[in-house]
């Protein structure tokens, strides 16, 4: 019996309807660059940094489908006036070769109802501690209008030439707030069992392929595990993952983990930087995070490939194409998820730390990122920065 040769990383890949130069993509994370809500010059420099790396893909994180589902007043939303910025954008991504994907999504109760002066959206009603204002229960009609958000917002992403949509069913947004049986406690056909948890997911990943068809590579973020108790668990995941499969509405899933809402460092591993969140946020969060932000914002013991584990379980359930996520920073880790079975890999902070990272690794196999994983880009990003051991201070956008 011959045995399976793992693919190269570095080999053109097929995805969907596209086909991308590798199978490294730069996953989304939010770039504190569009002040208006809409691209700017400094956005299009931070996704051309990567493309110009290295990377198959490049994800613009966060491109809101509705204004209230913003994580805060500056986030891009997909509407007719950003298409001619995102053409831009895409386009000089695509002059480096590497190809463009939009995440789209709804903030739910991670969105700050005080920044965007919008309701904040959930399953139920709850409290939220990141604009320290209630939470409200979305309505039928709030589900059915996010619904078709999502597949407008695909629709204005092919029209500013995107490659690519990643549709944002982790860390307790919208959608994955609906299947945490934490934060689920409605009693209709949205709440109760896992099959009604999921189904706004499974709508929306629907709604959305029927609207783009195969013009684009649809992916989805989803969430093994969001790191708190009587939360969304991997078990329950492994099925979502299947009926998502046996819709057929998907051409990949990235596997994702943490709760931006009750845990946001699970998701990053490494040092909890708590006073540099503090200092980066408004009043009364400041206050807050400075009296409860240790408990709020833990730290997680960092180590590569460190959702490998819970994503294998994943893989041995579903046959469709995978994205593995998390601690992959250099070229063992990369072949690593390949001889696993994944079919790509997503990189974040090391390329925050280092945008030509990919390229260096095609050349020099033993080059290691210089990421330390502190974390601090995390609250820094929020200013325009990109990382704080190479940016000198943050970008200044605008007025």
């Amino acid at each position: 019996m011959s045995q399976i040769t793992a693919p190269d990383v570095f080999a053109p890949a097929k995805l969907g309807p596209i086909t991308l130069r590798n199978r490294i993509i730069k996953s989304a994370t939010f770039e504190g660059r569009t002040p208006q809500a809409l691209v700017t010059d400094e956005l299009i420099e931070f996704h051309r940094q990567p493309a110009a790396g290295g990377v198959g893909m490049t994800t613009v994180a966060y491109c809101a489908v509705q204004p209230e589902g913003r994580t805060e007043r500056g986030q891009l939303w997909m509407r007719p006036e950003v298409v001619p910025g995102l053409r831009k954008l895409t386009d000089a991504i695509h002059a480096e070769g590497a190809a463009a994907s939009a995440q789209i999504g709804h903030a739910g109760p991670v969105a700050n109802e005080k920044s965007n002066g919008l309701p904040a959206l959930a399953p139920s009603t709850s409290f939220s501690p990141l604009s320290m204002k209630r939470i409200h229960a979305a309505s039928a009609s709030d589900i059915a209008r996010i619904t078709q958000a999502h597949a407008d917002a695909a629709g204005f992403a092919i029209e500013g030439g995107f490659d690519a949509v990643e549709i944002h069913f982790g860390h307790n947004y919208f959608a994955s707030s609906f299947l945490s049986p934490k934060l689920n406690k409605r009693k209709d056909d949205y709440g109760g069992s896992l099959e009604n948890r999921a189904r706004i997911v499974r709508e929306t990943a629907r709604a959305v392929r029927e609207a783009v068809g195969d013009r684009i590579a649809i992916l989805a973020k989803l969430n093994m595990d969001d790191g708190v108790p009587g939360g969304f668990w991997v078990d329950e995941a492994i099925q979502v993952a299947q009926w998502l499969e046996a819709d057929g509405s998907l051409d990949a899933l990235e596997l994702t983990m943490g709760s931006s809402l009750l845990n946001p460092m699970y998701l990053f591993k490494g040092d909890a930087p708590v006073r540099d969140f503090a200092n980066a946020m408004p009043q009364p969060v400041k206050l807050g995070v400075q009296l409860v932000g240790k408990a709020f914002i833990k730290a997680y013991p960092y180590e590569p490939l460190f959702m490998l584990e819970e994503a294998r379980q994943i893989r041995a359930a579903v046959k469709m194409p995978l994205v593995l996520l998390g601690g992959v920073t250099d070229r063992a880790g990369m072949d690593t998820a390949m001889e696993e079975g994944f079919e790509f890999v997503a990189m974040a902070r090391a390329l925050l730390r280092e945008p030509d990272l990919v390229n260096r690794i095609e050349a020099e196999s033993r080059t290691r990122s210089l990421c330390i994983h502190c974390n601090k880009c995390m609250p820094t990003i929020f200013s325009g920065a990109r990382c704080v051991l190479v940016d000198p201070g943050p970008v200044r956008i605008g007025g």
